[in-house]
């Protein structure tokens, strides 16, 4: 069974940080383009992040550009965001999804092809 596992979530206050992780179990990552994806209440799920099979070239969404960090360790079989300087509209379910692709297809959830479980991110005071 192919799986991807979201991990790190949980409540912090704004200005703080915090990193998800997510790891693939049961296929190997290196080959996939991984992206990060966050719902909120009421709202679409938007694209945040992605990055490609290697990890040499990364895309941040315009609203979390700047305070985000998108890395992979292909020898964990893990991709990792770092979550800095966060805010209240931060607060989401994050995903992290695997695209059949090396590098970033754009967000079109269409074109990723396994989901985690997602992982609860809650900024406040």
């Amino acid at each position: 069974q192919l799986q991807l596992v979201e991990s790190g979530g949980g409540l912090v206050q704004p200005g703080g940080s915090l990193r998800l992780s997510c790891a693939g179990s049961g296929f190997t990552l290196n080959y996939f383009a991984i992206g990060w994806f966050r719902q909120a209440p009421g709202k679409e799920r938007e694209g945040v992040s992605c990055i490609s099979n290697s990890g040499d070239s990364t895309n941040y969404a315009d609203s979390v550009k700047g305070r985000f960090t998108i890395s992979r360790d292909n020898a964990k079989n893990t991709v990792y965001l770092q979550m800095n300087s966060l805010k209240p509209e931060d607060t989401a379910v994050y995903y992290c999804a695997a695209a059949v692709y090396y590098y970033c297809p754009g967000y079109d959830r269409n074109q990723y092809n396994h989901w985690g479980q997602g992982t609860q991110v809650t900024v406040s005071s």
